[in-house]
């Protein structure tokens, strides 16, 4: 995957854009993240950045680059299928990767409290401090 196509997946989007994009996320979010925690080996980010994206604090330019990363992640079809074992998620995790070297200045501490919260099977108290 080049920077081309890196650029056109983590483009932030118009507000109708970001407003779809969090919507699939919300819903497929967790299923497709216990599918691939094994396979990610940077799982905290991946839910700190989740929590970042839904941030209302969040600039919007943040949260759109967030959104467009993480709806990549959780649709099933993409550059290489997530159902392929192993391989399956290395795309995703370029893109996760990407995306988080453009924001990681804007995932706080707070985003990072909530999902060594939610990673320790605490997902009720994962918001309090966002």
């Amino acid at each position: 995957m080049d920077e081309v196509k890196f650029g056109e997946i983590l483009l932030p989007g118009d507000e109708d854009t970001q407003s779809r994009r969090e919507k699939t996320v919300r819903q497929k979010f967790w299923p497709t993240f216990r599918r691939a925690v094994r396979q990610i080996p940077f799982s905290r980010d991946v839910v700190a950045g989740f929590y970042c994206a839904l941030d209302p604090q969040t600039p919007t330019k943040v949260r759109g680059v967030l959104l467009a990363a993480l709806a990549y992640f959780v649709m099933p079809v993409d550059m290489i299928p997530d159902i392929f074992a192993v391989i399956g998620f290395s795309d995703d995790i370029a893109v996760l990767s990407a995306a988080f070297a453009m924001v990681r200045g804007h995932i706080r501490p707070g985003h990072y409290e909530a999902a060594d919260r939610v990673l320790a099977d605490r997902p009720e108290e994962a918001m309090k401090t966002i």
